[in-house]
């Protein structure tokens, strides 16, 4: 008899762990929610964006253009700008300009925060440089001269990519051809370098995309773009795991480029190609999807332009959820910022559901947990028998 009881209190003991086990389970959705811009090359209007940063105000700075004309002949008084709009997407006025003094880009891409000072940075491409403006948009410096490596083998896109910060404001950048990730101090004094090896193996890359620092952990994450994969690595650059493949199926990714980590290290990831974002836990775990590609009038995906024309998919498709390509992303207060590639905007999603729910592993645990709770409470009402005893279930087998 005192062994049924005890294993009775085990199985009930055990529901709990389960029940615990099971808290720790996320359930995340994303939802539609608006767009931030339109395609076009007037004020306001976008064209490749490709860095998105939300201030402490809730206004969005985008980095915006290439510097061309609609027909994709060199202008730099188009684009190269980071465009600013309020929390309510109204265009407000731009950061910078064209050229190569000081403040001006040629080709901005990755563009963010630091928590610490509030400065704002942003990756220059053909200027090969990080340019640096207080929160206001005053030009501060430019760093990082000429340390990105210029394009390589067949690959378009080359210099300054992903940008985050450590808790303490030291100024992790991409170096995207270089295979590495290069660390400053915020006011930009050169301090370390991450990796730097091609290839597939751990700490190996092919193409350092996007790049995040968990707010959790601490540890980095990082788009690593033509291997198709995320690989997480510690603090001090060690590699911890890699998830993703090659491929269009859940959990899988072709070319990811921008990266987030949210305050529970779920992982939100720009699946470039496949025109959508996937989420994951911070473990790898495939968690959900949004997005798909944008349509022509017979419902064949629209192809990206070609790099020598105009920079827009032919014909748009800007139905909420629908991508023509996935690009730089922003995560902030429960919002997800998502660059449309070659359809000239910004959609902001939703994030929702990350409450705590139980896995279906969980059922059993779950109603040893009910069953044990029931019996209890009939007891301390003065019940002799109760609806279900689980001590005399277990006696029947014995």
């Amino acid at each position: 008899m005192g062994l049924v009881k005890n294993l009775s209190i085990s199985i009930l003991g055990a529901g709990f762990m389960v029940l615990a086990a099971a808290a720790q389970a996320k359930a995340v959705t994303l939802t539609y929610d608006r767009s931030i811009g339109s395609p076009g090359f007037g004020p306001g209007q976008l064209f490749v964006p490709q860095g998105i940063a939300v201030d402490s105000q809730g206004n969005t700075l985008i980095a915006n253009g290439r510097g061309v004309n609609p027909d994709g002949t060199p202008n730099y008084n188009l684009g190269n700008k980071i465009e600013k709009f309020s929390p309510s997407g109204q265009y407000i006025g731009a950061i910078g300009s064209g050229g190569t003094g000081p403040g001006q880009f040629d080709e901005p891409t990755t563009v963010d925060f630091n928590p610490v000072t509030g400065d704002l940075y942003s990756g220059d491409v053909y200027n090969n440089r990080i340019n640096q403006f207080d929160s206001q948009g005053n030009f501060i410096r430019s760093f990082a001269n000429g340390d990105f490596t210029p394009r390589v083998n067949d690959r378009i896109f080359f210099g300054p990519s992903g940008l985050t910060f450590d808790k303490t404001g030291n100024v992790y950048v991409g170096d995207f051809n270089g295979e590495r990730i290069l660390k400053f101090t915020p006011d930009g004094q050169a301090i370390g370098v991450i990796g730097g090896a091609l290839g597939t193996a751990p700490g190996q890359f092919q193409g350092v995309a996007g790049v995040r620092i968990s707010p959790v952990s601490g540890n980095i994450f990082v788009a690593d773009q033509y291997n198709n994969r995320v690989q997480v690595l510690d603090p001090n650059g060690k590699s911890l795991l890699a998830f993703g493949s090659a491929g269009s199926g859940p959990g899988q990714l072709l070319q990811p480029i921008g990266i987030e980590v949210d305050e529970q290290e779920n992982v939100y990831v720009a699946d470039s190609i496949n025109s959508r974002v996937q989420v994951f836990d911070k473990n790898g775990k495939f968690l959900t999807s949004f997005g798909q590609p944008a349509l022509d009038a017979s419902g064949n995906p629209v192809p990206p332009p070609a790099l020598t024309g105009p920079p827009f998919g032919n014909p748009l498709d800007l139905t909420p959820g629908r991508f023509n390509w996935t690009g730089g992303t922003s995560y902030k207060d429960g919002k997800l910022y998502v660059g449309d590639f070659f359809q000239g905007r910004v959609q902001v999603l939703n994030v929702e559901g990350r409450r705590q729910v139980p896995e279906p592993s969980s059922a059993l645990g779950l109603a040893l947990l009910g069953l044990g709770a029931a019996t209890v409470t009939l007891r301390k009402r003065g019940q002799q028998k109760p609806v279900f005893s689980l001590e005399k279930e277990l006696q029947k087998q014995c």
